[in-house]
């Protein structure tokens, strides 16, 4: 790594509707590391990115390229400087060639002609410099989510990069084409790139980072070298408490049985029976497939059964549909905000009172007094981090996001809260967030089941755990009375040990 600065960013500060977003962030990237940008959602990340590539202006600071300042107004500012940006949604034409993706808005031109041979013959010249199998002349629609996101860093060299930021470019790669893409960064620092990485995937920060930045709040919190820090430090600067503070060491247990399923069936679950208790979080583990997620829409009325009774305090209830569900006081959060959860280009206040609109419509006529007063108590109870209720939802982070799926459940005031994998996809501090408000409402009483892929969260979070396999529950794990392990869950979530 070279001694001067190839970027360096001092005193960046930009506020919406005075609201800040940075405040007086620097860093500093050197010539040929990887520096991985890490915080939680709405730390400011995605402000920074946009400041340096042009989408938006900072209010105050400098920026330095080699030594020298540089003023970014607009996209095309940043490009001339040799910063470009590869995002997480693929931004190229299906229907085009890889090299008119790679040059489009800069076609190489004879006379007044498009050279399209001169325009292969460069391009290929790119796609092999990244060790890639394919021919310019190609289709990119023919191409895998891998291979498209190396035509994007293709077209990021083809302006002469020197700094080329990576948003979350693996969320859509499988670990080889990761692997892939490790190569690929590795050979461009090699050539003196600066890489700017960002990521919630710790693995992937200690398995391709250099030096690491953490913001919070907006803010710069340190720099580290990767060799000299660890997951769990790394972590407490995310959030600014410790690792263990992230679960409560007191999981709630209750007595009192408020559901029960007895001998559910049909395609996916075969004869299983759970109780869930007042005040208790229920975990369920188990491998993709298990029949985790069948049972929670079994519950919620979205899948029918073959056979099956569900009693709620000791009554046997009858729940065809969602309605029905909702009725006896049963929320379901999904396992997918964007598809089943949210109405992504509809506004956050929209969003929010969603479930209960019965309450302030009557007819033609709108209680806007008792909307507002839905919307801001569930929008202040989960901190969600907006410019505003009308703000659309689907431009929030995804934390955020979850914050408000979970909000509308809530506004429903159910005594049974079902989470399907509420953590997916966020960042440390959300999880944090949304740790405490389980135990929170834990501890008012609302019964809790989750289901989540996440060993450590299902281990720490749950009174028991209940294990599934090919649609059968395993066993039933007491998780007060005995220590949990990772191994000893995995064993009955793979069939290997049977009760």
């Amino acid at each position: 790594m070279a001694n001067k600065a190839a970027l360096s960013v001092q005193g960046i500060s930009k506020s919406f509707s005075g609201v800040p977003a940075l405040q007086q962030f620097s860093m500093d990237c050197f010539p040929g590391e990887v520096h991985v940008l890490m915080g939680e959602n709405g730390a400011g990340k995605s402000t920074l990115l946009k400041v340096l590539t042009g989408n938006y202006q900072a209010d105050e600071g400098r920026i330095f390229i080699d030594g020298k300042e540089i003023h970014i107004k607009h996209t095309v500012d940043a490009i001339q400087h040799g910063i470009s940006m590869i995002y997480q949604e693929i931004h190229l034409c299906q229907d085009m060639t890889i090299a008119e993706n790679i040059y489009r808005g800069r076609e190489i031109q004879k006379g007044l002609f498009v050279d399209f041979r001169e325009m292969e013959k460069k391009a290929q010249v790119l796609l092999d410099s990244l060790d890639m199998n394919v021919d310019a002349s190609m289709m990119v629609s023919q191409l895998s989510i891998a291979q498209q996101q190396m035509v994007e860093i293709a077209g990021a060299l083809s302006v002469d990069a020197k700094i080329l930021i990576l948003d979350e470019a693996t969320a859509s790669l499988t670990e080889k084409e990761v692997q892939a893409l490790f190569r690929t960064i590795r050979s461009l620092t090699a050539k003196g790139v600066v890489v700017i990485y960002v990521s919630h995937r710790m693995n992937e920060t200690f398995e391709i980072g250099d030096r690491v930045t953490i913001l919070r709040d907006g803010q710069y919190i340190a720099t580290k070298k990767i060799r000299e820090i660890t997951e769990d430090e790394l972590i407490e600067l995310m959030v600014g408490r410790p690792l263990e503070k992230l679960y409560s060491q007191n999981k709630p247990v209750g007595k009192e049985v408020i559901l029960e399923a007895r001998n559910f069936s049909n395609k996916k679950l075969k004869d299983v029976s759970i109780t869930l208790r007042k005040g208790e979080v229920l975990g369920f583990s188990g491998l993709v497939g298990a029949g985790r997620t069948e049972l929670a829409r079994a519950i919620f009325g979205l899948d029918s059964l073959d056979s099956g009774e569900l009693f709620i305090k000791g009554e046997k209830v009858l729940i065809k549909r969602p309605e029905d569900a909702i009725k006896a006081h049963i929320a379901l959060v999904p396992e997918d905000r964007k598809k089943a959860g949210l109405v992504l280009m509809n506004t956050v206040g929209f969003n929010l009172t969603l479930t209960v609109l019965k309450e302030f419509i009557k007819g033609p006529f709108v209680n806007r007094k008792k909307e507002n007063h839905i919307i801001n108590t569930y929008k202040n109870s989960l901190s969600i981090k907006m410019a505003d209720t009308e703000q659309e939802a689907g431009s929030l982070s995804g934390g955020n996001q979850q914050k408000i799926v979970i909000s509308k459940w809530l506004a429903t005031q159910p005594k049974i809260l079902i989470l399907d994998e509420p953590t997916r996809g966020i960042d440390v501090g959300a999880k944090a967030e949304i740790y405490d408000l389980m135990f929170r409402l834990a501890g008012q009483g609302m019964s809790i089941i989750l289901i989540s892929s996440d060993l450590p969260e299902i281990i720490n979070l749950s009174s028991r755990v209940v294990v599934m396999h090919e649609g059968r529950i395993m066993t039933v794990l007491d998780g007060v009375k005995e220590e949990l392990t990772q191994p000893q869950i995995m064993s009955y979530a793979t069939g290997r040990k049977e009760e």
